[in-house]
């Protein structure tokens, strides 16, 4: 009498090892469960095999190519970044906002044509982030030596951080650091609703908020 094979989660004979194993690297994708990473790694068996080894290529070369901007700590395939290396761009301005996914918010309204620095979060107590966990020191580097700006002396500092509480508290930390280096410092206009996030606003919404920023004491 043949051994029964072990169940799944799902109360079905198990899968092969192989599948065991997919299934348990896609549950580990963030918003992705049990029953979803079983389903998707059906479909990926179901898939042609070209389509599912150039997915698995994209990866593989997504981990090798990809990685931070030297300067404003985009993400890039080639350092510096080209809106870093850009000659047309404005080195004299530039937005600091939270995460790679709000530079690319704001590049797309094509309103800006400064430079970014992104900070890789923002300061939070109370989940033990502060500003020695963010790229502070790597921004106030690039205003006291103009040879990290293309050599362009910074003049202001446009904060477009989230308007949330942390975002607010890590805005006034930042203003009290630039001001003392004798740079204008301005945030986006408050067009963006109160605990808001940066990725799910509209680009009219972001344009306005660039043309609109405000100075900050």
């Amino acid at each position: 009498m043949p051994a029964h094979r072990p169940k799944s989660s799902t109360g079905s004979q198990a899968y092969p090892p192989a599948v065991d194993r997919l299934i348990a690297s896609l549950s580990r994708l963030p918003g992705i469960g049990a029953r979803s990473a079983e389903r998707l790694a059906f479909h990926l068996l179901k898939s042609e095999e070209q389509d599912v080894l150039g997915l698995a290529a994209a990866i593989a070369d997504l981990k090798k190519s990809v990685r931070h901007c030297s300067v404003c700590y985009n993400l890039t395939e080639q350092d510096p970044c080209p809106i870093c290396a850009g000659p047309r761009r404005d080195h004299e301005r530039i937005l600091v906002v939270e995460q790679p996914k709000d530079l690319i918010a704001l590049e797309q309204t094509g309103m800006f044509q400064g430079i970014y620095h992104v900070l890789m979060g923002r300061i939070s107590p109370l989940d033990g982030v502060g500003p020695e966990d963010l790229t502070v020191a790597a921004l106030l580097a690039r205003l006291d030596d103009p040879t990290r700006n293309q050599g362009v002396k910074v003049r202001e500092v446009i904060l477009g951080l989230n308007p949330t509480l942390e975002g607010d508290g890590t805005a006034l930390f930042l203003a009290e650091k630039l001001l003392a280096r004798g740079v204008q410092v301005t945030r986006l206009a408050r067009g963006l609703p109160t605990g808001w996030q940066l990725e799910y606003a509209n680009r009219a919404v972001l344009a306005d908020a660039i043309q609109g920023r405000q100075a900050m004491s």
